[in-house]
């Protein structure tokens, strides 16, 4: 099984400066109500729904998360004729910072560079992000810990029409009836629920470009998983004998749940203490100190495997997902996740026994599979 070895670094930087908001009396007439939010339903990024007298846009997928007590619910104010929320006012004190915009004019997203709380940017989507933590120039699209859609109302402009990039339309391409017949024997820890539920962590996962794409990227995921796990069988490493191997007790962080403690668990068999400390910052989750939440906790599981897929490039020169929405192919997935070992002739027999797997998942899927199988 594959072994990952990427470091993460997290830098941060300071915020100096305040806003003085004065709150008027009231603000334009209300817009009609939309049709009422329902706790069953399934909501994807750009729907809107009425509660308490408020229409609410849902940032991405969701079920069950009530406004106005999720981030994932934006409020785009009263409606229905009732008495509207005042719109806040700005005054300006000695350092002013980011107020109400009169225009969309926020900068450019630049990789790398520190952003904090609350900074907006405008991606290469044409479309707007706001820092929901601070962080060192992650993508917009692949951390939504890190990042929240941000609706830009100029004045006197419309909200633009989301692209066909809009993350997950729909809900996920793959449906719970397809992924039993992917996975017929699988480990019942590993369930639908809990990969569909894993997808609020990354929505441009299987949810970029068209819906051949986005069908091919879950069948290229789902058959490196297949392969990394028997077919969803295991959920740990079972070769005891490593797991006091996966400490490297020289970063400053040590390894505080226990030497043995950071053995290969999950989907993609996350391994070695740096990778638990990296995908845990990126998740929002302590897994340096809990990693057991691995194999104990469905949605963290999966949320684990996607990770690795949307921000790492392995032994690669790219992260998977971007292998597949950018047309390099499955074989370039390959080579991310266990590059020479496999690749290049390394083991051509684990090669083939990946392809399979894709080929096998995009006719279940009803897609091509694409060229470039190999690496």
């Amino acid at each position: 099984m594959m072994r990952l070895r990427i470091m993460a670094s997290i830098a941060a930087v300071a915020v100096t400066g305040a806003l003085a908001v004065v709150l008027p009396a009231t603000s334009a007439s209300a817009a009609a109500c939309a049709a009422p939010w329902s706790a069953s339903k399934v909501y994807t990024g750009g729907a809107v729904a009425s509660y308490n007298s408020h229409n609410w846009s849902a940032k991405w997928w969701t079920q069950n998360e009530t406004p106005g007590s999720a981030v994932v619910w934006a409020d785009q104010g009263v409606c229905g004729g009732g008495t509207p929320s005042p719109s806040p006012t700005v005054t300006p004190s000695s350092t002013p910072t980011s107020p109400t915009p009169t225009t969309c004019d926020y900068p450019a997203w630049v990789a790398g560079r520190a952003y904090v709380t609350g900074d907006i940017v405008k991606y290469t989507n044409g479309q707007y992000y706001q820092a929901t933590h601070d962080n060192p120039g992650y993508d917009p699209v692949i951390s939504t810990w890190y990042w929240s859609p941000y609706i830009c109302r100029p004045s006197s402009t419309p909200t633009p029409t989301p692209t066909s990039t809009t993350p997950n339309p729909g809900g996920f391409v793959v449906s719970e009836a397809q992924f039993n017949q992917m996975f017929p024997s699988r480990n019942s820890f590993y369930t639908y629920s809990g990969l569909v539920n894993a997808l609020s962590a990354y929505p441009a996962f299987a949810g970029t470009g068209s819906d051949t794409v986005r069908k091919q990227e879950a069948a290229a995921f789902l058959a490196n998983v297949s392969h990394e796990t028997g077919g969803l069988v295991y959920i740990v490493e079972t070769n005891t004998s490593n797991y006091p191997h996966y400490c490297d007790a020289g970063q400053p962080y040590g390894c505080p749940a226990g030497q043995a403690a950071y053995y290969g668990r999950g989907p993609i068999q996350l391994s070695w203490n740096y990778n638990y400390k990296a995908a845990g910052d990126a998740l929002g989750i302590d897994l340096l100190r809990n990693p057991n939440l691995v194999q104990t906790d469905p949605a963290v599981s999966w949320k684990t495997g996607i990770w690795y897929w949307m921000t790492q490039n392995g032994p690669g020169t790219m992260t998977p997902h971007n292998a597949m929405v950018n047309g390099a192919g499955f074989g370039e997935t390959i080579r991310s996740i266990n590059g020479a070992l496999e690749c290049n002739g390394g083991n051509p027999s684990q090669v083939q026994s990946r392809i399979n797997s894709y080929q096998r998942f995009t006719q279940i899927l009803g897609v091509t599979p694409g060229d470039k199988l190999s690496c």
